[in-house]
């Protein structure tokens, strides 16, 4: 089932330009949603031919790496986060072929590649899992899954009550080849994705073949999927809690963040301080704090980790001062960067977040004040990036495209829609494909029209509509990672240096540059401590004062 490249490749990181030292610490990286980015073959879904075709974008708009979500062969069950081959690209994608011609262009470009990897589950189509089932009970191969007997005077109830992240039980049985009803096995997220069983050595062995497999290939990193997830407790004992989606970030499950995983991922770290160029890993980690988070990023662990507590803060200057303080504090003991994000393919994209009342959540299903979402959302992420570490882009934020919110139902394909009490299902919203041109089928997405339907009016957004117009989202973000990288006091470094501010303002300082950020629904005056350099909105300044309008970031020289 794997693909192989007719020769192997010889693009590595060392052939990127412009490397340096710790080059993740300050790095803007944007990710992409290859369903979603760029049609290459006008079949309505995006694939790794589109998005090569669009890295000069990229170039352009300044970021130093781009982040793939999944294209393995896969049935496609979670959007690819059901993998079946980890060496193998899914044809709607392209091929391996496809997938070294990316990482080619890419390095000549001077970007860099990060790839998702997926090592809690696998398909149900994975080989290992479908040779399990075909074997029965006693297979070896089940050991390398989560298969139990079931409880009850006949086994038929689940082995404990987890509860899938997606809705209902974390367990499904199975049917022997008599037709008799067999053993349960183990899965967080869909049926069709079996959890592995990390405490069996092939599994370990399997993924360091897989990451080699990649950096041969000459990738520079990993995003690793649910990367708190990978151990269980040892028993895996019953949780005595119904509704545990409820508990998940705000307590260590049985399931999620155990100890275990670390050993893991300083095994991984050997490997990947073996090849040249600086070859990173990336944790989705969900955990209680961002203490806990750290404990990921240390130094002979992963390069990186996800701030989600610092992307489901609220748009209040009080709540973001204080995550911004506990985030940096957190990551200072370990010498990781903090990173920041705002959006991803997972979360309702912050410009219809804060287009709606705060403590929402980050999954909203109404459209809200749009006016009010985008302008809150372009303030946010100049905030994010006057910010020390590393940040993040998801797709078509720079647009500032809103989620979409009234998709119909018979268009949805999120899993976790189509099951009760899981998550809301509603990821679907800001993953609809992003408009590159006013017109066309697809808004230049591709010749083929769009997976999922894109909104009346999505043209007046579109890249086209944006590039070269004064004040457009697109040049605030062009123009925004410019003058970080040009000025040696943005990204670098773990402090900021507050100071002082009229309520709901943010002000702090940075080597050679300040800071304001007006949270408040309502224009404020306050002294301008320099030049302006970036604003969120246009600023007026006279006499040594300056008029910050409502819900604006403000970036000074000085």
């Amino acid at each position: 089932m794997t693909q192989h490249l007719a020769a192997p490749s010889t693009g590595t990181s060392d052939d990127a330009p412009g490397n340096r030292t710790g080059w993740w610490q300050d790095a803007v990286i944007y990710q992409v949603y290859p369903r979603s980015f760029a049609d290459g073959n006008g079949d309505g879904m995006g694939d790794l031919a589109g998005v090569t075709a669009r890295l000069p974008y990229l170039r352009d708009l300044g970021v130093d790496a781009v982040w793939l979500s999944p294209f393995y062969a896969s049935p496609q069950a979670d959007a690819g986060y059901d993998v079946a081959d980890y060496r193998a690209i899914d044809p709607m994608f392209g091929n391996l072929l496809d997938a070294d011609a990316l990482i080619r262009e890419a390095h000549a470009l001077g970007l860099r590649i990060i790839v998702d990897l997926v090592p809690n589950h696998s398909s149900d189509q994975h080989e290992w899992f479908k040779r399990a089932l075909a074997e029965g009970p006693g297979s070896a191969l089940r050991e390398r899954y989560h298969f139990r007997a079931g409880k009850g005077e006949n086994g038929e109830l689940p082995p404990n009550d987890w509860e899938s992240i997606f809705g209902g039980p974390a367990w499904t049985r199975t049917t022997n080849a008599d037709g008799t009803p067999g053993e349960w096995y183990l899965h967080l997220f869909a049926p069709e994705q079996p959890d592995f069983n990390w405490e069996h050595p092939a599994v370990a062995d399997e993924f360091r073949s897989i990451l080699r497999f990649w950096l041969d290939m000459g990738v520079d990193g990993f995003r690793v999927d649910v990367a708190h997830g990978l151990v269980k407790a040892e028993g895996l004992p019953d949780l005595g809690s119904h509704d545990q989606l409820k508990l998940l970030g705000n307590d260590v499950m049985p399931f999620f963040d155990q100890d275990g995983v670390h050993a893991i991922y300083r095994s991984w770290r050997t490997i990947l301080d073996e090849y040249p160029g600086e070859r990173i890993a990336v944790a989705e980690a969900w955990t209680p704090t961002v203490e806990r988070t750290a404990n990921y990023v240390r130094p002979d662990e992963m390069h990186q980790a996800f701030n989600f507590q610092y992307l489901s803060t609220d748009w209040d200057a009080d709540a973001l001062r204080n995550v911004i303080d506990s985030s940096l504090a957190a990551m200072r003991p370990v010498g990781a960067p903090t990173t920041w994000v705002l959006s991803n393919h997972d979360v309702t994209r912050h410009a219809t977040r804060f287009a709606n009342e705060p403590g929402l959540g980050t999954q909203i299903r109404t459209a809200g004040d749009r006016e009010m979402g985008l302008r809150r959302a372009r303030a946010a992420t100049l905030l994010m990036l006057a910010l020390p570490g590393s940040a993040y882009v998801y797709q078509g934020e720079e647009l500032g495209l809103p989620d979409v919110t009234d998709l119909p139902d018979e268009a949805r394909q999120d899993p976790s829609f189509f099951r009760a009490d899981g998550q809301d299902g509603y990821r679907d919203g800001c993953r609809v494909p992003i408009p590159w041109t006013r017109e066309g089928s697809s808004y230049g997405f591709g010749d083929g029209g769009s997976w999922l339907p894109q909104p009346e009016g999505w043209g007046e957004l579109s890249i086209e509509a944006q590039t070269g117009v004064e004040g457009s989202t697109l040049e605030l973000y062009r123009s925004a990672i410019a003058a970080r990288r040009d000025l040696p006091g943005l990204g670098a470094g773990s402090d900021v240096e507050w100071l002082d501010g009229p309520e709901g303002v943010l002000s702090f300082a940075r080597p050679g540059f300040v800071c304001t950020v007006n949270t408040t629904g309502a224009p404020v005056r306050v002294p301008a401590p320099g030049t302006v350099l970036v604003s969120s909105a246009p600023v007026t300044v006279e006499g040594g004062s300056a008029e910050v309008p409502a819900d604006t970031t403000v970036w000074w020289t000085v």
